[in-house]
């Protein structure tokens, strides 16, 4: 049977299908495709928010876990005079004089592990022997400190050269003493970053001159017999690209000599911050309260200040070869590394005797090789120095670790003791009847409130835990 002949009305719509045929899938790939990337972009943008959370959730727990460690410090500094007074006591059973003070500081590392993470409380455990494990309240959960307190009266004050005209003479002769070797010689004979040449003098002259509140040009020559009437240092800073005058003010903080005249990289790296990883490297400070703690003080600190003050032609300040100046440094290094804090001298006088070649002590600086010493004055040479350190730095860096993940952020306290009591100086208040914190004033009448320590009046009460004069985030 034949079949039936094709419609050809039919045949056109057949085709149409044909060609439509796979539409559909084309829209849902597409559709699929545009979804696809609106999840991963709106993936990427939670992804990213999210990590900013944590960033910022880490970065405020380290920055308490860094504040924790600087009020921790403070702490320890304030107890200093608790453990002299206990090791006064046996010193003087076992018929020793005054203890002197006692660099509790040098050790905050260890002390203060018991508050930190479990490598602190490690540090802790082996310096007292003691676990910690079932205490409470104890250490860090997920985070941790780093804390290095530094001692900033063992440094040369540069502050100190704007209080008076002595000051200014004594800080520029220590200077000199730093930076006045031989073997620093390359360094002033050629040009700086400015292009311009600076000898010794110079840059001395512009530090001071940048401190101190007179017009005049301060004079870091020693024989010389005082300053001119010019102030040539402010033509300097007044043709510069960018302009400004010398400050006529103490230094706020270390980065501000970058600003003086003669300061560069070169300058900076060998006299002002020789190791930025150790803070107590350090020979100068804009923080010290002026004299230097002999027993404290590193030994360039220490070799500025002998230089000082020795008579010219010291073969320890001059020689071309710097054998001596080293074999110094050496000695004192490992002094003060065998001692391990221990105070060594119990006044500045024992200190020049020693220098002299006289007392207990001149053996060392005889095996070092090292000749007596002849000072132009005794007594400005004792007149420096000190045994107490009442200012310090304390650098703090907060740590938070997640995963492979790490967060830090790093403070900068700087506290003076000067003015604070001691605990025993609070409990005799107390033990009188006196609150330790209540200003003497007369009694308030009527609706005068009697919360003397609110306000401006409590925050000017003297802490026991000092006062912070420069604070610094990084």
């Amino acid at each position: 049977m034949a079949a039936p002949p094709t419609s050809p009305k039919r045949k056109p719509r057949r085709k149409l299908r044909a060609k439509e045929r796979g539409a559909a899938l084309i829209m849902v790939l597409g559709s699929l495709t545009i979804l696809a990337v609106m999840l991963a972009e709106y993936q990427d943008e939670m992804s990213t928010e999210f990590a900013s959370a944590l960033s910022d959730r880490d970065a405020l727990k380290a920055e308490y876990a860094a504040r924790s460690a600087i009020n921790l410090s403070r702490l320890l500094i304030a107890s200093e005079p608790t453990v002299r007074a206990a090791a006064g006591l046996l010193m003087s059973m076992m018929g020793g004089g005054k203890a002197p003070q006692i660099p509790v500081w040098a050790f905050a590392p260890q002390m203060l592990g018991a508050f930190n993470d479990a490598e602190g409380a490690g540090a802790f455990k082996s310096l007292a022997g003691l676990d910690i494990a079932q205490g409470e309240g104890l250490g860090f959960d997920g985070a941790g400190f780093e804390v290095k307190i530094v001692d900033e009266d063992a440094k040369i004050g540069l502050n100190n050269a704007g209080r008076s005209t002595f000051g200014a003479r004594d800080v520029g002769r220590q200077l000199l003493g730093l930076i006045g070797g031989p073997q620093y010689d390359p360094m002033f004979e050629r040009r700086s970053d400015d292009g311009e040449y600076s000898n010794r003098q110079d840059v001395c002259s512009a530090l001071i001159d940048w401190v101190d509140a007179n017009q005049d040009l301060e004079n870091c020559d020693p024989n010389a017999q005082g300053g001119t009437s010019s102030p040539p240092e402010d033509s300097y800073y007044r043709n510069l690209p960018d302009p400004y005058s010398r400050k006529n003010a103490a230094f706020d903080s270390l980065e501000e000599l970058h600003m003086v005249h003669g300061v560069g990289d070169d300058f900076w790296a060998t006299f002002i911050d020789p190791d930025p990883s150790d803070p107590g490297q350090r020979p100068v400070s804009v923080w010290s309260s002026g004299k230097i703690n002999i027993n404290t003080a590193g030994p360039r600190t220490l070799l500025s200040y002998i230089c000082a003050h020795a008579v010219a032609g010291t073969p320890l300040c001059n020689d071309p070869t710097g054998v001596k100046p080293q074999s110094f440094l050496t000695m004192m290094s490992l002094a003060q590394g065998m001692f391990s804090g221990i105070p060594v001298f119990r006044s500045p006088a024992k200190l020049r005797e020693a220098l002299q070649g006289k007392g207990d002590f001149a053996s060392y600086f005889e095996t070092a090789g090292l000749e007596p010493i002849l000072f132009i004055s005794d007594r400005e040479f004792e007149k420096g120095l000190s045994l107490e350190s009442k200012v310090f730095s304390i650098y703090a860096e907060g740590h938070v670790r997640q995963g492979k993940r790490e967060t830090h952020v790093r403070l900068l306290a700087v506290v003076d003791f000067r003015k604070a009591p001691t605990v025993q100086d609070l409990l005799s208040q107390v033990t009188a009847g006196t609150p330790a914190d209540t200003p003497t004033s007369p009694e308030p009448s009527g609706d005068e409130t009697t919360d003397d320590t609110t306000g401006i009046s409590g925050a000017l009460v003297p802490s026991t835990a000092g006062r912070v004069v420069y604070f610094r985030v990084n």
